[in-house]
């Protein structure tokens, strides 16, 4: 008859998502198509709903196989969040507001806008209790957007263009990505260039005083 302590070290043993089988090698292709299945998943339902067997069945692999290679679900979605090229705005730079805003619009991609949607409304609700999860989501879609935007307005204020002591300029970032999560809830569909475009002419660069 087994021990109490045999008990709990043999129940802790048997959990994937404690302890982890020595990690396989896989090729760093079978890797990224192990990711983009996590995120169809993840896209197509909530986070809470996203199971390891979901994953195995888009991936074509074991649920074994996805054990080995991570330790569970947070962090199967946090490697494949942090696996994805971050968009950027580098290299906007046209001389004007305007002409900077229509650069960054002309960027976007509209598929990608509505798989990035779908992203952040599958994890609405994991990243307030799973903290790597939030900051895999900001480094992936926040923090690359926030940085050409801050360069984007510190050009405006150096060309005269608006006041560097507008209180708007603090929230410009609030204003654009505020806007990309109203539309889906209140008009039901996920933003595109024109409704970005349309929004900067309509809101942003009046709010500043353009």
């Amino acid at each position: 008859m087994l021990t109490e302590a045999e008990r709990k070290t043999s129940a802790t043993s048997a959990r994937p998502d404690r302890a982890r089988p020595p990690r396989s090698r896989i090729t760093p292709e079978r890797e990224a198509e192990m990711y983009e299945a996590v995120l169809d998943v993840l896209r197509e339902s909530a986070y809470e709903a996203l199971t390891m067997d979901a994953v195995a069945a888009r991936a074509q692999c074991s649920k074994a196989t996805l054990y080995r290679q991570w330790t569970g679900k947070p962090e199967l979605v946090a490697m494949a969040l942090r696996h994805q090229k971050p968009a950027t705005l580098a290299g906007v730079d046209t001389g004007s507001l305007r002409g900077d805003f229509r650069a960054m619009v002309a960027q976007l991609d509209d598929r990608q806008m509505m798989r990035n949607a779908s992203l952040m409304r599958g994890l609405v609700q994991a990243v307030h209790t799973h903290p790597d999860l939030f900051q895999a989501l900001r480094d992936l879609l926040v923090h690359p957007e926030l940085t050409g935007l801050d360069k984007v307005l510190a050009r405006a204020v150096e060309r005269g263009e608006i006041s560097a002591a507008s209180p708007t300029l603090t929230y410009v970032p609030h204003m654009l990505l505020g806007a990309l999560i109203a539309r889906q809830l209140i008009e039901d569909r996920s933003p595109d260039r024109a409704f970005v475009s349309h929004y900067i002419d309509a809101v942003v660069l009046p709010a500043l005083g353009t």
